[in-house]
């Protein structure tokens, strides 16, 4: 049974052992906090689409303002789940933990759950599986990669890629391994024995093959439960943190479809009024503009589910900690049917609207089109340098500086070439991907 004086540890990745700590200004996980809202990989969210491509005229959410909000509710969500665990362990107020340090955490890994998503959000991911899997210049890699390295790269995998953003050196943030396990939504590899499809946390993976070793060295720290040879029970404050995204995406969503004309005010009221039950007053609705409505819509509507979340936290928490309870804490509300008949809504209405299949097409069509000219130049010099020509010498010069290249007929390691080429594409903002594709295609000149 996994304890909470473990889970709940100080101690940093990338640090020795004993050196983590809280200081009297800030907890460790406050720092967390910190260091990611300063990281490039997060400002990059900034331009990173959330469903609707950004418009001129109304204000619709991008990757960065979604996160920010699935943080705040996070914090909520971890301080009335800290409030519980506090009462039912008092020890651990002697550990230095308060109901603000399991905010801390659950805010700084929701800060933190989009940061390996590419451009062009869920499109992207499937792009760049598609590439690997189906372009001829993606498979004829599949040959020179292990098939436990084939599997990362056919089945990509924004979870994993941030996993991978957060430990990197490069990157720098050097994060408690609370709050990487509370990122951490599926604690198991993309290749393993046998799925267990009951269990959520297995629904798809959370590390590439080379970070194993990482994940298990964080697994150890905390007492992580191992339920297989090749997965792990879900650290306890992850199910909060997916909670808090469940509850944003599907209420923010709903409000930004009504901002862009998708849904009427009337359909959005509909669909809120079952959870809201006797706190909506609608003759207060009469005398606010439908865009004031919907902000304290939203905000109601979000108070009453973080309260039913917390309750099913509570009630869940010792199997949980055994290992034994692994569902969307979000399936077992007391709203859990009215928040799937708006995703059901927001499916048909919202995002497969024109302008978001519009939106994933071009997302298909620019990450295939920068992935094909990169993979075909990085493969002719690694196994064909005869054949390498100008154009691909210059495309290889718009790599990044650091960038793992050996030189004509040097083939190195290419999963380590592939994962870093990977990096380069999905960590691009949705314009800079789209001004690359348009350069190297000859589209448009640079700077133009």
């Amino acid at each position: 049974m996994m304890k909470w004086e473990k889970l709940l540890s100080f101690e940093r990745f990338g640090e020795e052992i004993g050196e983590g700590s809280s200081t009297p200004l800030r907890s460790a996980f406050e720092v967390d906090y910190d260091r990611i809202i300063f990281s490039a990989p997060f400002r990059n969210l900034q331009d990173k689409t959330q469903v609707f491509p950004l418009p001129e005229h109304a204000f619709v959410h991008t990757r960065l303002t979604h996160s920010l909000e699935v943080s705040s509710v996070g914090r909520s969500l971890g301080k009335a789940a800290g409030e519980f665990l506090l009462e039912k362990y008092p020890s651990l107020s002697s550990l230095g933990i308060h109901s603000a340090s399991i905010g801390s955490i659950v805010a700084a890994a929701a800060l933190t759950h989009d940061i390996g998503n590419p451009p062009f959000g869920h499109a992207g991911e499937e792009a760049i599986s598609d590439f690997f899997r189906l372009h001829e210049w993606g498979k004829v890699w599949q040959q020179q990669v292990s098939k436990e390295q084939w599997a990362d790269l056919i089945n990509f995998e924004g979870n994993a890629q941030g996993f991978r953003m957060l430990v990197s050196k490069d990157n720098g943030l050097k994060l408690t391994y609370a709050t990487l396990a509370a990122f951490t939504k599926y604690p198991r590899p993309s290749l393993i024995g046998q799925r267990d499809l009951a269990r959520k946390s297995q629904k798809k993976y959370g590390f590439f093959t080379n970070q194993l070793a990482d994940f298990d060295q964080m697994a150890r720290v905390l007492g992580l439960e191992k339920i297989s040879n090749d997965a792990w029970a879900r650290y306890p404050l992850a199910f909060l943190v997916e909670a808090a995204d469940d509850i944003c995406y599907n209420i923010i969503d709903l409000e930004d479809g009504c901002t862009m004309g998708l849904l009427s005010f009337e359909e959005t009221l509909s669909l809120l009024q079952p959870i809201l039950g006797s706190q909506l007053d609608k003759a207060k609705l009469k005398q606010r503009t439908p865009s004031q409505n919907l902000g304290i819509l939203r905000a109601l509507t979000i108070g009453q589910l973080i309260r039913e979340t917390v309750q099913v936290f509570g009630s869940q928490e010792q199997h949980i900690c055994k290992g034994n309870f692994d569902k969307a804490l979000t399936d077992l509300i007391s709203s859990a049917k009215h928040l799937a008949e708006i995703s059901s809504i927001s499916v048909k209405k919202i995002y497969r609207s024109s302008m978001v299949l519009e939106k994933e097409a071009v997302g298909f069509q620019v990450l295939e089109g920068l992935l094909a000219v990169f993979s075909k130049a990085l493969y002719q010099q690694s196994y064909a340098p005869d054949q390498l020509s100008g154009k691909d010498k210059s495309i290889l010069r718009l790599l990044p500086e650091d960038f793992p290249l050996k030189g004509p007929g040097n083939t190195g390691n290419p999963y380590l070439l592939l994962r870093t080429l990977v990096d380069f594409i999905s960590g691009m903002t949705d314009k800079h991907a789209l001004s690359l594709y348009r350069r190297v295609h000859g589209i448009a000149l640079p700077g133009h």
